[in-house]
Order: C-alpha cells, then structure tokens, then sequence
C-alpha cells in the first residue's frame, strides 16, 4: 500500500473535483467526476448501489483516480489501487462532501442506496 504525500493530501481534501476511472466488462475505461476526501492514506467517495461504478469495481476492483490543481493544471495528483464498498445508509459521506463542496445539504432521490467507495493506493503520482 502506498502512503499519500502531503501535497496529495492537500489537492485531495480541498473542494476539488476528481476523475475516478473503473473498467467496463469489455475491458474499456468508465470515467466519472466525484468529490472526494482522505481517509487516512486512502481516498473516498460516495455513490448509489446500481450506477455503472459499483457494477464495475464489484467485478474488478482497480481504480485510478486523478485531481487536477485549478489554479495550475500541471500539478496534479494521480491515485491508483483497490476499491472495497461499504453501505452507508444514512447518507453521511454524501451530506458531508455535498457541504465541502456545495455548501448545502445533499438529498437524494427515494430509495437510492448510498456506497462509501474506498480507494487503497498502490501507487500514488503527484506533479507540479
């Protein structure tokens, strides 16, 4: 497992948006924007039980993830590793990233699942 740099953890945490990629069934990249935070040495995001994402990372877990830095897009932080997925059926993880980065309450359709997606690096980039 590798360990996330100070400046990793600073793009990370600050009210960025990241790219997480997943793998279709035939092998080809599924890209998507999230919002995100460092869970100690791993990255987080919050999404539904049937999105395109879950169905990717339950049948292979590899993720890689990617913050550009808005004030200078040649620093940058790539994340890739393994996906695990928890549920979190209060919704607290997508309360507390729709506050970091909207600053607003988030509400969801009735009956939407909510996920915690972990990320464990394996390997961690950053730029700039």
């Amino acid at each position: 497992m590798a360990k996330l740099p100070e400046e990793a953890r600073k793009l990370l945490d600050a009210p960025n948006f990241a790219t997480v990629t997943s793998l279709n069934p035939d092998g080809g990249p599924q890209s998507t924007v999230v919002w995100v935070r460092t869970d100690g040495d791993d990255v987080i995001f919050s999404t539904a039980k049937g999105r395109r994402k879950p169905r990717n990372f339950e049948r292979d877990p590899r993720a890689s993830l990617l913050v550009i830095d808005p004030d200078d897009p040649y620093r940058y932080v790539e994340v890739r590793g393994h996906v695990t997925m928890t549920p979190d059926p209060e919704g607290a993880l997508i309360e507390e990233l729709s506050q970091k980065y909207r600053g607003q309450s988030w509400e969801d359709k009735p009956g939407t699942e909510r996920l915690i997606v972990r990320i464990r690096p394996d390997r961690v980039t950053v730029r700039g």
